[in-house]
């Protein structure tokens, strides 16, 4: 798993995904900043992290999962991804970990903006910190089902497609029953930008990732045990 995680993580770096990831991130989290802290002279930041994380992701998480697992089907080095001795589990992993990595890495530059406030009135950083978790966690489940839209097609369009029909399909469907409720990720992340740890958030997170993540493996054997 530490090898496939640390050239995934690689990767990104080697090419312009993960610059232009960071970029398109701290270019939403700037623009929000602008119109929810500055332009409105307020020091809460929670709704920077929330429609960061609303419109953000939307844009991101496709960009760094939809090469996951469609590019080496593409590029027909999948083969030699499955008949390796490393185990479907932990390759899974360390592809997730790596996209996970590069959203740690968005999430600690985006500190600036607190650093910013404080030049005029030092928020409370213990809400932050929070909001910053929330967001973490929002971005694992949707990153879980990016890695699951890769694993299930070879055209990388095709896989961001998907991921982004699927996080904005609840904008247009208010009235899920709460038995549907966790397919609508943003509805999992409404306490946290007040500063609210909620563990029946961060369990519907927790439980939405790992059942995605989950159904990626069985895919990934599946196609390892017709090889």
């Amino acid at each position: 798993m530490l090898a496939v995680f640390k050239k995934e993580l690689k990767s990104y770096f080697l090419s312009p995904i993960g610059y232009v990831a960071i970029g398109l991130f701290l270019l939403v989290f700037s623009l929000f900043f602008y119109l929810t802290t500055i332009y409105q002279r307020a020091i809460d930041m929670g709704n920077l992290y929330f429609n960061t994380a609303r419109y953000g992701l939307l844009v991101i998480v496709p960009i760094i999962t939809m090469r996951m697992f469609a590019e080496e089907r593409k590029n027909g080095t999948e083969q030699l991804l499955l008949t390796s001795p490393k185990s479907i589990t932990g390759i899974v992993f360390g592809k997730f970990l790596a996209a996970v990595a590069l959203i740690v890495i968005t999430l600690v530059i985006s500190l600036m903006y607190y650093v910013i406030l404080c030049f005029f009135q030092a928020p409370n950083i213990v809400p932050v910190l929070v909001m910053i978790l929330g967001f973490l966690l929002l971005s694992i489940a949707a990153i879980s089902l990016g890695m699951f839209a890769s694993s299930i097609t070879e055209n990388q369009v095709i896989s961001a497609i998907i991921t982004i029909v699927f996080l904005v399909i609840p904008w247009f469907l208010p009235n899920f029953g709460e038995g549907f409720e966790i397919i609508d990720l943003m509805s999992s992340y409404q306490k946290f930008p007040a500063g609210v740890i909620s563990i029946q958030e961060v369990v519907r997170l927790v439980s939405f990732a790992a059942v995605f993540i989950l159904i990626t493996i069985m895919i990934m054997q599946r196609r390892k045990s017709v090889k």
